[in-house]
């Protein structure tokens, strides 16, 4: 298999979670925002846009190829973030393996940044 075929498949396998989930929540903002309230989350009312913008269009930049590196550092540093924010319950098996699951997404993220996104991108033809 070409690593541009390699690429294009991890951007499209890394992308599709953050893209439902980003279109999902606009479903229920406000129940999202209340779950972030739960944990803790200031001002949660603005920050369930944030997330929603982040998922969705950073999602949408993965899969793109578009400022690929830029999105992929981003979303590493949501899934670290939202990891020990939601997920980092030790008592809890099946959080702690939505904990390990955001790490390991967080790590393909980061060898993508590193990547980048390959022949077949948006970034490609930019160049």
């Amino acid at each position: 298999m070409s690593t541009n075929l390699q690429l294009l498949l991890s951007r499209v396998l890394l992308s599709i979670i953050f893209i439902s989930s980003g279109f999902g929540k606009l479903g229920n903002v406000e129940g999202t925002a209340g779950y972030m309230a739960n944990l803790g989350v200031p001002a949660p009312g603005l920050t369930v846009w944030l997330v929603i913008a982040l998922e969705a269009l950073g999602g949408l930049a993965i899969l793109a190829g578009f400022f690929t590196r830029y999105a992929a550092w981003a979303l590493a540093a949501f899934c670290v973030a939202s990891a020990f924010l939601a997920h980092y319950q030790p008592a809890d098996q099946m959080q702690m393996i939505s904990f390990m699951k955001n790490l390991a997404i967080a790590g393909g993220f980061l060898a993508l940044a590193s990547s980048g996104a390959g022949a077949w991108s948006v970034d490609a033809r930019r160049r």
